[in-house]
């Protein structure tokens, strides 16, 4: 079990530039503690012979292929617009602009 002294907790938020009060560092120190142990017991885990993983469960890609298709046809997607213009979808002008 490493320790932490309440005066390096103090340095450490001079350096962050955070105030705490005396009953703050006393908690901070116990609650570093048990920070550092945790991070030491998965760092005497990790070893040469453990794949570093990003997720517990192997993922894989669930999307289908990415092949390429022929477009839509112009002109058969404007026969079913209720209005078009040019091979453009016609809608109501809404801001009072001018076109």
């Amino acid at each position: 079990m490493s320790t932490l002294s309440r005066d390096e907790v103090a340095r450490v938020a001079a350096l962050a530039r955070i105030d705490l009060s005396p009953e703050e560092l006393d908690r901070l120190a116990g609650e570093l503690v048990v920070i550092v142990d945790a991070i030491a017991e998965v760092s005497a885990v990790a070893t040469p012979d453990v794949p570093a993983t990003s997720h517990p469960l192997p993922l894989s890609n669930v999307f289908r292929d990415d092949v390429p298709v022929a477009p839509l046809d112009v002109d058969e997607i404007m026969a079913s617009a209720p209005a078009s213009e040019d091979g453009r979808f016609l809608v109501p002008q809404i801001l009072g602009e001018d076109s």
